[in-house]
């Protein structure tokens, strides 16, 4: 049986409320959908957003990980299947952000995750890599535990030149800074899978995020900073990944990834 699986950072899910994220969540009917900067705790939203269901009219499981400051960050997953649990990182650090939500599914596990941004003049690139190497070690971890794992989110890094319209001009900026690329190579150099760019190896003129300035989007000048990652073993269920530039609502896309689920 397959499973797909998509991530989107929704630039505030009450606004993709507005722009048609419910309709569209019916319309793919996606087996399980990882969300970022929700920018909501759940008693904050409306009942269509805590309830919504595919097209057959089942109800989506949903679970939140919110962030302490009001309107910033947050992580949400929605599932057609029940996990077995879903859990923070537990770091007060990120989890007080809302940063990483994890959902257990027997053999693996699908987490959403919201990379910080390291912001202008790198002000929190050095919290910005204490998560990524949080997030690393969290992986490792569970390799040597012999646990599967798919890591969906807003990676805020594009990895390589091909991974963004403009690189010579974005070198000294958040999201392509060498302090981030380098841990991208670190996270790849351990194994883990960039799976979009298994199945498109030089592939250009892909991105998951415009700006909003300029016609960015337009003109298609953008960034490839949200992934599907997965660990080495995991490889071989794992039938496509794409990104799906055609949806509209944020100033990110979501990106799929379909998978042959064993269980």
């Amino acid at each position: 049986m397959f499973m797909r699986i998509l991530s989107w950072n929704v630039n505030g899910i009450r606004a993709g409320e507005k722009n048609g994220f419910i309709k569209w969540m019916e319309d793919e009917s996606a087996d399980i959908v990882c969300v970022q900067e929700t920018k909501a705790r759940p008693e904050q939203l409306s009942a269509g957003l805590r309830e919504i269901k595919d097209k057959n009219g089942k109800p989506y499981f949903a679970y939140w990980a919110s962030a302490k400051r009001p309107g910033y960050s947050g992580v949400a997953i929605y599932s057609r299947i029940e996990p077995v649990s879903v859990e923070p990182m537990g770091l007060d650090e990120f989890d007080s952000e809302g940063r990483f939500l994890k959902a257990d599914y027997g053999d693996y596990s699908v987490i959403s995750a919201y990379f910080p941004n390291s912001q202008d003049g790198g002000k929190r690139l050095d919290y910005k890599l204490a998560f990524c190497a949080a997030v690393l070690k969290f992986c490792k971890k569970m390799v040597k535990e012999k646990k599967h794992f798919i890591l969906c989110g807003d990676y805020n890094i594009a990895h390589t030149p091909i991974d963004l319209a403009r690189p010579k001009e974005n070198e000294e900026n958040a999201g392509y800074l060498p302090e981030e690329r380098a841990w991208m190579d670190s996270f790849t150099g351990a194994g883990f899978v960039d799976t979009f760019r298994h199945f498109h190896p030089g592939q250009k003129d892909h991105y998951s995020w415009w700006s909003y300035r300029l016609k960015a989007r337009e003109r298609n000048v953008g960034w490839r900073i949200d992934y599907h990652c997965v660990d080495p073993a995991f490889m071989p269920r794992v039938k496509s990944s794409v990104i799906r530039p055609e949806v509209m609502g944020s100033d990110h896309c979501p990106v799929e990834l379909e998978i042959i689920n064993e269980a």
